[in-house]
């Protein structure tokens, strides 16, 4: 999970601990939004009363700000996938040997490629760094 970290992740990361007081290996990046996940009875601490954290993280790197579970199973595949594209949603999710398939109709197909297909290598950057496995969109 989460193969490397740049030196700006690192520094994400530090700001998050500071505020937050939890400790996360976790953050990327998916349109244009900061991601960190964090362990799913943690998120609430996270995210502060009434957002709080997630506000003054948000106020200090000018970036929308998103916590998120980390996900441990295969089973946390698909709602893990739903918490990064969120509000955009897709029909269906289908993981086979080595490559997680995400069926999705022509105008959300279209939002979940991106311009230039930024989303797209995004969520494939992030699909092989936490589950090893190819993703793709049909």
């Amino acid at each position: 999970m989460g193969n490397t970290i740049d030196m700006q992740d690192l520094r994400y990361i530090n700001l998050f601990g500071k505020i937050t007081r939890i400790n996360t290996r976790f953050c990327f990046m998916y349109n244009e939004t900061l991601f960190f996940c964090v362990p799913k009875q943690l998120i609430r601490k996270a995210v502060g009363e009434e957002g709080k954290n997630v506000k003054k993280i948000s106020e200090i790197i000018k970036r929308k700000i998103k916590i998120i579970p980390i996900p441990k199973e295969p089973e946390h595949v698909k709602p893990f996938i739903e918490a990064i594209i969120s509000p955009i949603t897709f029909k269906n999710l289908e993981i086979k040997d080595n490559e997680i398939i995400l069926t999705a109709g022509s105008h959300n197909k279209a939002a979940l490629i991106g311009r230039f297909k930024r989303r797209l290598l995004e969520m494939q950057k992030i699909v092989k760094d936490f589950f090893n496995k190819e993703f793709r969109i049909v």
